[in-house]
C-alpha cells in the first residue's frame, strides 16, 4: 500500500473525548504515514490505557501527539488546510467533495503542511472553525443519518487522500503556489475589522458577518503571504493619515 509519507500530513482533532476513538485515529494515522497527530483542548487522556490498547501500532503517534489551546495555533505553520464538516446549517461556507478538496491540499509543488481538521464527535466545527480551513469537504452519507464516527471519518479521509497522492490536480493556479497561513489572514481579518468600524463602514452587530464574508473570499482566491502584507500595510497607512488628520484638527 502507497502511504503518504512523502507529504506532511497532520491529523488535527478539535477536543476529542472518547478515548477509543482517539486510539483508533493514531493507529489510522500508523496505517497511512501520516507525519503528526495534533490534538486541540482534548476531553481526554491520551496516555489512558484504552487509548493505548486501541493505537496498537500508532502508540508512538498518540505518545507524540502535541495538545495545543486554540484551532488556530494548531495549524499555525500548515499554509493548506482542509476541515471536515458534517453539518447542513453551515451557512454560506463553499463545500468541496472529497476530490476536490483532498487533491488540492496535496497539489502543491513543494512540501509544506497539509492539516486536516475533524470536529467533535458530537457537534463538529463551528462556523468560525471552518473558516480557518481553505477547502470544506464533506462524507456523502444518508440523508436519515449523515453522522459519522469519528475515526470513521478520518478512515475514509485517509483513503481518499491516499488514492489521490501522487496524482496530478486539474488545478494549476492552486498548484503553482501556496495561500496565507491561516493565522496571517486571521490577523488582518482582525486589524481590517477595526479599521472599518472606526470609519463606521461597519456596525457592530453585523460585523462578524461581513468580515466572515471577506474571509470567504480570500479563502476562495488562495491569497498569498506576500499580498496579505500589503493589504496589511494599506491598513497601517490609512490608520496613520486618519490619525494624522485628527490630530492636526482638534
Amino acid at each position: 500500500m502507497i502511504v503518504l509519507k512523502q507529504k506532511q500530513i497532520n491529523i488535527v482533532l478539535v477536543e476529542p473525548k472518547g478515548t477509543i476513538n482517539l486510539g483508533s485515529v493514531a493507529r489510522l494515522c500508523e496505517n497511512f504515514g501520516v507525519n503528526e497527530l495534533r490534538l486541540v483542548s482534548p476531553k481526554c487522556d491520551p496516555n489512558d490505557s484504552e487509548a493505548t490498547r486501541m493505537a496498537v501500532r500508532g502508540q508512538k503517534i498518540l505518545k507524540q501527539s502535541t495538545i495545543y489551546s486554540s484551532l488556530l495555533e494548531a495549524i499555525s505553520d500548515c499554509p493548506r488546510v482542509v476541515a471536515t464538516c458534517g453539518r447542513k446549517d453551515h451557512g454560506e461556507i463553499p463545500i468541496n467533495s472529497p476530490k476536490e478538496a483532498l487533491q488540492w491540499a496535496i497539489s502543491s509543488k513543494v512540501d509544506v503542511p497539509i492539516a486536516i481538521i475533524f470536529g467533535r464527535e458530537d457537534r463538529g466545527l463551528t462556523n468560525q472553525e471552518l473558516l480557518l480551513a481553505n477547502k470544506v469537504l464533506t462524507l456523502q452519507t444518508s440523508p436519515s443519518y449523515p453522522s459519522l464516527n469519528l475515526s470513521h471519518s478520518v478512515a475514509i479521509v485517509l483513503h481518499e487522500l491516499n488514492r489521490f497522492n501522487g496524482k496530478e490536480s486539474k488545478s494549476t493556479i492552486s498548484s503553482s503556489h501556496n495561500p496565507a497561513l491561516p493565522i496571517q489572514i486571521d490577523d488582518f481579518i482582525e486589524d481590517a475589522k477595526e479599521l472599518l468600524l472606526e470609519i463606521e463602514f461597519l456596525l457592530d452587530h453585523t460585523s462578524q458577518a461581513r468580515m466572515n464574508k471577506l474571509k470567504m473570499l480570500l479563502q476562495r482566491a488562495e491569497v498569498r503571504s506576500e499580498e496579505i502584507q500589503l493589504m496589511r500595510g494599506v491598513i497601517r497607512q490609512a490608520r496613520w493619515a486618519l490619525n494624522k488628520k485628527d490630530s492636526t484638527n482638534p
